[in-house]
């Protein structure tokens, strides 16, 4: 099965594994707000209560706000403190606010002057907000920050090139916004495990330095993104889930996407890309779901493919295919793939003679035409075409696809570590 890193998504989470052990410090600090365990918490204290202030609207059932009383900031709800490992000092280490649904006046608030006021973060989720305009420069000078979840809010705006700067990164997510433009190259050189853009206004070609990410879970769907997928998006070894549907790609798929050998999820539909599948698919050994549907993708399907032992989902459907083989069909009995509104004769549900011969007398072509049955997986280089059997495929459980979550507004719950 596959799932996103749970401790990527554990809110608990420390500066140091065995650090939070030590005994707080007896309060020593004080202002006019009173006696604190430090100084950090007490600036900490003030950056809230401004932050407070601001709040006209705290509609959860939580009633975060009622809680922020006092000089205990630790015991805040929504904040996690922890010692800060280079002074040995109580800090606010972590802010959790999905779903506080916060809003100020006019119904929205600033992330100026709380965040980036926060600056002995690690950690700063705020789901499904009000928060608007762009994230402030001072984030990038955060030094351990290291998960940033501003999803479902109201930024606008180009995509922060400040973030570029926090090098501590792993986690960002930034889907169900309304940020435009490009994304700069320079994110995929960011030591990310996440990547989620999703949702928002980005309209670009894929920039060609894709493959130099050594993310796991990679999310650009429904946006508009256009041109093909770069071929170095195969000198990407670590991706586990890829969505990329519901944008405008064009162009074939290259064959180096056969290089994913952890891929478990990869999903192109609703695109306007075109040509075979490579053969080389056939070396995604760990795919669980491949939705190549509502595109222009035509010829025989690999039966390579049909044969991938964790194969679950399958989607062919709304293209233009016209040959499956004994594998595939079988595939197609167990419902594990959908091959609807093709140009398979043979089969129910497809496409109108008139629209396929239509489809096939336009000039169909691809670059690297010769690619498509490379297979580097196999031995020799070039696929030997051989239908086996429908026993060679094995039946397990639907998988579990954790990406697929970050399509809805919300963020799934997950076990605590």
């Amino acid at each position: 099965m596959t799932t996103v890193l749970l401790h990527l998504l554990n809110l608990n989470v420390h500066f140091h594994p065995r650090l939070h052990l030590l005994p707080l410090l007896y309060q020593n600090f004080k202002t006019k707000s009173g006696c604190f365990r430090n100084q950090r918490l007490a600036k900490a204290h003030t950056v809230i209560q401004t932050f407070k202030s601001k709040i006209l609207v705290d509609e959860n059932s939580k009633k975060f706000t009622k809680t922020w009383r006092g000089t205990e900031v630790c015991n805040y709800k929504g904040f996690t403190c922890d010692i800060r490992p280079d002074v040995n000092e109580t800090a606010v280490a972590s802010v959790d606010f999905n779903g506080a649904k916060f809003a100020g006046p006019n119904g929205y608030l600033p992330l100026d002057g709380f965040i980036d006021k926060l600056d002995d973060l690690a950690i700063f989720h705020a789901n499904s907000n009000n928060f608007t305009g762009t994230i402030p420069y001072e984030v990038s000078k955060i030094k351990y920050l290291y998960e940033l979840d501003l999803s479902n809010n109201q930024l606008s705006g180009d995509f922060p090139m400040n973030v570029l700067k926090a090098t501590n990164l792993t986690f960002l997510d930034l889907r169900f916004n309304s940020i435009k433009g490009l994304v700069p190259q320079q994110v995929f050189n960011l030591d990310l495990d996440v990547l989620f853009i999703n949702n928002n206004n980005f309209e670009q070609r894929l920039p060609e330095n894709l493959g130099d990410t050594p993310v796991l879970y990679l999310t650009f769907a429904n946006n508009k993104f256009t041109g093909p997928i770069p071929t170095s998006i195969g000198k990407a070894p670590n991706l586990l889930e890829v969505l990329f549907l519901n944008n405008k790609l064009t162009g074939c798929l290259p064959y180096e996407i056969g290089n994913l050998s952890q891929a478990t999820v990869f999903d192109v539909g609703s695109n306007k890309l075109t040509g075979p599948i490579p053969y080389s698919f056939g070396c995604l050994k760990k795919i669980e779901l491949l939705n190549l549907a509502g595109n222009e993708f035509y010829g025989e399907v690999p039966e390579t493919v049909c044969q991938l032992k964790n194969l679950q989902n399958l989607s062919l459907s709304y293209n233009y295919f016209t040959q499956v083989g004994p594998t595939c069909r079988d595939l197609i009995m167990k419902k594990k793939l959908d091959v609807k509104n093709n140009c398979i004769l043979d089969l129910p549900f497809q496409r109108s003679e008139a629209e396929c011969t239509a489809f096939f007398s336009r000039k169909l072509y691809c670059d690297r035409k010769d690619s498509f049955k490379w297979v580097p997986c196999m031995k020799g280089g070039y696929n030997k075409y051989k239908y086996s059997s429908p026993e060679s495929t094995t039946s397990s459980s639907s998988p579990s696809v954790r990406t697929y979550s970050t399509l809805i507004p919300h963020r799934t719950k997950t076990k605590q570590r």
